[in-house]
């Protein structure tokens, strides 16, 4: 029985995931802010690899029944309806909507894992929701794959940590003798001994620079787990619960 962790979608060829299961994880902050704009009644959120993608592809759609969103450098993109702040999925801003998003890490993450099946969205905010259905999966196929967005490219704390939760949480039962590791879900598991998920993810440095541009409250409130018992499924371009 095997898991393999990405700790960035780099490298990540087409075929690579034919067929597996996939869980991608961009705790801060864009898998934390589809699965907040679904659980507040977004339709489905449309992951793009740019402002320019978004703009070009929802030129002719109707406006009343979208909403474009996402950063750059962090802040809100100049012309878009919201950033990608989780606390600015209100029902009162997406509800009943089709969220076009863009963000610098999460999105491109998420085209990476197109292939998987299914392509699951996690988060700390649905974490025991998302790795119950992970560990069915898991348990019934043998095999799973988990892809960290990463930041800018590199290694991010906050996403390891959050693979080596839902690792430990997969794994349960499974004899030590017949589960197989990748070198980063082993350095994935060691990181979820680090503590709750307030001090992990304080420590990271997308942390730092969120707290920087004054969005520390983001980090908080991505923080806090199990707020909601979703699953975001990724197929066929759009995420739906």
């Amino acid at each position: 029985m095997k898991i393999d962790v990405y700790h960035t979608p780099l490298g990540l060829n087409a075929g690579d995931l034919t067929g597996r299961a996939v869980v991608v994880i961009d705790v801060l902050r864009a898998t934390s802010t589809i699965v907040t704009a679904l659980a507040a009644g977004a339709k489905a959120i449309v992951p793009a690899a740019s402002s320019e993608e978004v703009v070009r592809v929802t030129a002719n759609l109707e406006k009343n029944g979208i909403v474009l969103a996402g950063e750059r450098r962090l802040l809100k993109i100049e012309g878009f309806n919201l950033g990608n702040s989780p606390r600015e999925m209100t029902k009162e801003a997406v509800g009943g909507k089709t969220l076009f998003l863009a963000t610098t890490n999460g999105t491109p993450a998420l085209l990476a894992a197109q292939g998987g099946d299914p392509v699951l969205v996690a988060a700390a905010l649905n974490f025991s929701a998302v790795a119950e259905r992970a560990r069915h999966l898991f348990t019934e196929r043998g095999d799973l794959v988990i892809i960290c967005a990463g930041r800018e490219k590199q290694f991010a704390l906050e996403d390891a940590y959050t693979a080596g939760r839902l690792i430990k949480a997969v794994k349960k039962g499974v004899p030590p003798k017949k589960l197989s590791l990748n070198d980063a879900a082993q350095v994935s598991l060691d990181l979820a001994a680090l503590g709750g998920w307030q001090d992990a993810l304080a420590a990271s440095d997308a942390a730092r620079q969120l707290g920087e541009a004054g969005l520390a409250d983001d980090v908080k409130f991505c923080a806090n787990p199990d707020r909601v018992a979703i699953v975001p499924v990724y197929a066929d371009r759009r995420i739906a619960a």
